[in-house]
């Protein structure tokens, strides 16, 4: 990247690069009110539930802020003040909805797997047949610490057989991985309009089944004011208006977005892209040595990990810092299971820019006299 001034491409997981056209739309102002924005919110909301095939049994509830803010309205809104949450948890984003549930003063209980492995429905079978006192089930779709995909419609099928709520953490994966309704049976599905949907961050969203909201609703035990989904339902329901300030600009360009992800195809051809993201970054990066954490069969196509290489002489922050000169930047990783790194596929990106990623590893490495991306040599435990 030669000029100092224009923005670097994001390989990240999000906040991630946006289409020009994305980010014009945010320039204007609408009061939030006013006819015009009220009948545009409820398009978007309309649209969310359509990405999912889920018209016939949920709503859409937009929250103002991050992801997070989602998982948390779901969570609370959804799992009673009596109710048991099992988590299901392979990474940072499955731990996360632990801290949430604990601090709402929700009974919370684990069924972990390591970072690098996908969650096994058939363990979650058992825990459920030993357990019969879980009330809910929360897993993460993507888990974006490694991007292992975790297998959704599987697990719906045993919290299905059960009659179990299942709450879903779909931050990176909506709106490219397939999610539908009618076949993969889930209560309620958190997600954000910076990731896959490639719009601007200051907006999450929750898709909900209607009868489970509106048995929130009357419970009424949900342990936040500003996060109860089931408040807001209702009162768009009675005035079709948000109960405190929406983020206008940021909506606005969530309906851009989704004008653009049918343009290109929907979900499927954007996934389309996505793959092709994925395949140049991983077969350029193993030309030079690289290795990725995952194995291919659980890898999705979001954001891929890579092992630390073993030369002495590759430091991260320098390595980060020199492609962020030539206008990338990625990820420093967050596992336990082994030193990494990620490199992200998603956003407004092509082939293109994804060479140019590879070659500005290549010139990175050349820099810092590291011949090769290899890592270290497993050691093989005697036995």
């Amino acid at each position: 990247m030669t000029d100092p001034a224009a923005d670097p491409w994001l390989l990240t997981p999000g906040p991630l690069t946006t289409s020009a056209t994305v980010k014009a739309a945010m320039l204007h102002d609408l009061g939030s009110r006013d006819r015009a924005f009220l009948e545009r919110d409820r398009r978007i909301r309309e649209r969310l539930v359509a990405l999912a095939h889920a018209q016939a049994s949920h709503v859409c509830v937009p929250i103002q802020g991050s992801g997070t803010f989602a998982v948390e309205a779901m969570l609370g809104t959804l799992v009673p003040r009596g109710g048991r949450l099992l988590v299901l948890v392979n990474g940072a984003y499955g731990r996360r909805m632990v801290a949430i549930a604990e601090r709402q003063g929700r009974a919370v209980e684990t069924l972990a797997w390591p970072e690098d492995r996908p969650v096994d429905p058939a363990r979650l079978e058992a825990r459920l047949a030993a357990e019969p006192a879980l009330t809910h089930v929360a897993v993460v779709h993507c888990e974006t610490t490694s991007g292992v995909l975790n297998p959704l419609p599987e697990i719906a099928a045993v919290t299905a057989e059960r009659g179990l709520p299942l709450l879903v953490d779909a931050m990176s994966s909506f709106g490219a991985l397939p999610i539908d309704a009618r076949r993969t049976p889930f209560t309620a599905l958190a997600a954000s309009a910076n990731k896959c949907l490639e719009a601007v961050p200051g907006v999450a969203f929750v898709l909900c089944e209607r009868e489970a909201l509106a048995a929130a609703g009357r419970r009424g035990d949900v342990p936040s004011l500003a996060l109860d989904l089931a408040d807001q339902q209702a009162a768009w329901e009675r005035t079709g208006q948000w109960r405190f300030t929406p983020p206008i600009q940021v909506l606005l360009a969530l309906d851009r977005a989704l004008d653009e992800l049918e343009a290109e195809g929907g979900p499927p051809g954007r996934l389309a892209r996505y793959r092709e993201n994925a395949r140049i970054l991983a077969e350029g990066m193993r030309a030079l040595g690289f290795e990725l954490l995952l194995d291919p069969a659980v890898q999705a196509p979001i954001i891929l990990t890579f092992k630390m290489p073993a030369d002495p002489r590759f430091v991260f922050e320098t390595f980060y810092e020199r492609l962020r000169e030539q206008g990338y930047v990625i990820y420093p990783g967050k596992l336990t299971v082994a030193p990494s790194f990620r490199m992200g596929c998603i956003g407004r990106l092509g082939p293109e820019v994804m060479a140019g990623a590879v070659a500005a590893v290549r010139r990175a490495m050349a820099s810092m006299g590291v011949v090769s991306g290899a890592p270290a040599p497993v050691r093989e435990v005697a036995a």
